[in-house]
């Protein structure tokens, strides 16, 4: 198998699902990490994929989190 177009990104918009395929493996198992998101495994238990459920919703409170955490950063380095 050829994984020279991998990592590969999907997006499924009606279920708001968003897919990372790391492998072109089948996948044997899954692990959920969170409510959120499920790792996909193969037979071996090496991560082959991740599934985000409510991407949308997901997406975008990681980077609101990631850009407050940021900003916080920033103005205590200027206040010191």
């Amino acid at each position: 198998m050829s994984n020279k177009n991998l990592p590969r990104l999907a997006y499924f918009e009606q279920e708001d699902i968003l897919h990372l395929a790391l492998s072109e493996e089948p996948e044997a198992g899954s692990v959920e990490i969170s409510p959120s998101i499920t790792a996909e495994l193969n037979e071996q238990g090496e991560l082959i994929g991740i599934e985000i459920v409510n991407a949308r919703e997901f997406l975008r409170d990681v980077i609101l989190e990631t850009v407050q955490a940021k900003l916080l950063q920033l103005s205590r380095a200027s206040a010191a």
